[in-house]
């Protein structure tokens, strides 16, 4: 891309005092009355681009060159009488923003900001921030690299997907270029300006194995709904090298006109991986594995993005009470043990309901019974 063009002259002046004076004769350092002046140069930035990044070590210049360049960062504010998402205007726009960044836990969604973690902080003012020529410095500082890989990887997308224009990022972290694929890349260390598009993404594998319904501890407080786990589940673990990353828990469903049927109970992806397409991954390949023994397989879920995901896929079919109120639930669960309130919020809800279909082809892992024993290999998460 472009070569080195503009040359930005940097000054900065201090009451000169005995132990400036002190340090000049140490270090054989001389500034003419306290004025210690810099030359930054940098590439002639492009006008038009949906991603830029700033990118090298502390100290290099990325945060003069962002503000010289671009402006500077937008400070957000938060009211912590208020849950985070009624920072937005809409329930939609909430989901949107928050997915965009993968803050996918509704828990969290629904507290205050000051009690938030570091990383939900982190993603929740990136989702304030995402707008056309955005400033976003410090990008994935103050979070570990599974956040930060997952939370620019959902960032890419909701940017490509909603034409958004001149958004500028600047971190002194390399390993998110690759999963940001940002249209420029600038390194303030080597001066090498160059196009990070279409960089090839490292694959990604989980290994999912079946376990105890322990496991669950792990995840419930991390589900949109009850942390709650049915005794008769079966349960499903998916591991990132041998991290624990995601739960998964069916139900045998039995039913008139259903044979060998299984219906996702608790689907649940730790939030520092959340934004990376793990949960619908997860889900299709638990699916997959069940139709391929001769089973049916049904979803239901009021969770729009893994909703709206399943009602764009070729390889779900909505059933017939998809996105339909129930009214008939409180009357068909009269005499059941649970809270007739439950019964009442499950009329009101519109849920995603669906059945796994698949598209006919055998995927890349297997999925092998010995007696009572079961595993599942490895699958790749396609990024």
């Amino acid at each position: 891309m472009n070569s080195l063009q503009k040359e930005i002259n940097l000054v900065s002046t201090v009451q000169e005092d005995d132990i400036t004076k002190e340090i000049e004769t140490y270090f054989d350092y001389r500034c003419e009355n306290g004025t210690v002046m810099e030359s930054i140069f940098v590439p002639d930035f492009p006008t038009d681009y949906q991603i830029g990044l700033i990118v090298g070590s502390s100290g290099s210049g990325k945060t003069t060159i962002l503000n010289k360049c671009f402006g500077k960062d937008q400070i957000i504010e938060w009211d912590n009488r208020k849950s985070i998402a009624s920072h937005f205007d809409s329930v939609q726009e909430a989901s949107e923003r928050f997915g965009a960044v993968g803050l996918n836990s509704i828990p969290s969604w629904l507290k205050p900001y000051n009690v938030l973690s570091n990383g939900e902080k982190f993603r929740a003012d990136l989702a304030r921030k995402l707008e056309n020529r955005a400033v976003i410095d410090e990008f994935t500082s103050v979070v570990n690299r599974e956040v930060a890989i997952s939370c620019s990887m959902s960032i890419e997308k909701y940017i490509r997907r909603n034409s958004l224009q001149n958004i500028t990022f600047c971190s002194c972290h390399d390993d998110i270029i690759p999963y940001l694929k940002p249209d420029w890349v600038y390194n303030t260390d080597s001066h090498e300006f160059y196009n990070g598009r279409y960089l090839c993404r490292p694959k990604i594998e989980i290994e999912v194995n079946p376990c105890h319904r322990k496991a669950w501890d792990m995840f419930k407080k991390y589900h949109y709904l009850s942390g709650e786990l049915n005794k008769a589940s079966t349960c499903y673990l998916a591991t990132y090298k041998d991290i624990p990353i995601a739960f998964a828990a069916l139900l045998a469903l039995p039913g008139k006109g259903l044979l060998h049927a299984w219906k996702e109970h608790r689907i649940v992806v730790h939030p520092d991986y959340q934004g990376m397409g793990i949960g619908n991954k997860f889900s299709e390949s638990l699916a997959q594995a069940y139709i391929e023994k001769g089973c049916r397989y049904f979803c239901k879920t009021s969770n729009p993005r893994m909703g709206e995901h399943r009602e764009k896929s070729s390889l779900w079919r909505a059933t017939a009470h998809n996105k339909k109120r129930r009214p008939d639930y409180v009357t068909a669960n009269r005499g059941a043990k649970f809270r007739k309130e439950r019964y009442e919020a499950h009329t009101n809800r519109l849920c995603y309901c669906h059945e796994y279909v698949g598209d006919g082809r055998k995927y890349p892992y297997t999925y092998s019974e010995n007696g009572a024993s079961k595993q599942m290999s490895l699958f790749d998460i396609a990024l």
